[in-house]
C-alpha cells in the first residue's frame, strides 16, 4: 500500500497488514496514519492525495462556519474509528481557495472522498460520526 506523508509528501510503501501499526514517514519521521485529520493546503493537496491509495475524506470548512464547528469533534471521532482504513483530513475553503474552486464547493461543510486523487462522491451539511463512517466506507 502506497501512502504519501502529509506533512513532506513522501510516498512511503507500508504492508496491508501493517497499516493498524501506527506507521511513520521513512522521511520525516512523521505519522502517516494519525487517526486523526491533518491539514492539507493547495501546496500538498495533489500530492498526498494522488499517492495515497487508502480512501482519502476531505472536510472543506471554514472557521467562521457554525456547522463546521459543530462537525469537526464528529469528524475527528470519525478518523479515529477508520484510522489504517482511510485517511482523513481537512481543507480550510478560505485559506486555500484555488481548491474550494477547483472542487466547486459552494456550501460548506462539504465532505469529498477521493480515490486516487479523483472525487468518486461527496456529500454537504453537518454529520454525526456514525453518519461519516458510513458513508466513507461504501
Amino acid at each position: 500500500m502506497h501512502i504519501a506523508c502529509p506533512h513532506c509528501t513522501a510516498t512511503n510503501r507500508v504492508p496491508d497488514e501493517r497499516l493498524a501499526d501506527d506507521p511513520v514517514c521513512g522521511r520525516c519521521g512523521q505519522p502517516l496514519l494519525p487517526g486523526e485529520p491533518v491539514a492539507l493546503t493547495d501546496a500538498n493537496f495533489d500530492a498526498v492525495t494522488a499517492r495515497t491509495e487508502l480512501p482519502v475524506v476531505v472536510d472543506f470548512w471554514a472557521s467562521w462556519c457554525g456547522p463546521c464547528r459543530m462537525m469537526a469533534p464528529q469528524f475527528e471521532q470519525a478518523a479515529r474509528q477508520l484510522k489504517g482504513r482511510a485517511v482523513f483530513a481537512k481543507v480550510d475553503s478560505d485559506a486555500n481557495p484555488r481548491l474550494s474552486s477547483r472542487f466547486g464547493i459552494r456550501s460548506i461543510p462539504t465532505i469529498v472522498r477521493l480515490r486516487g486523487g479523483q472525487e468518486d462522491k461527496r456529500l454537504s451539511g453537518a454529520l454525526q460520526a456514525g453518519q461519516i463512517v458510513s458513508w466513507a466506507i461504501q
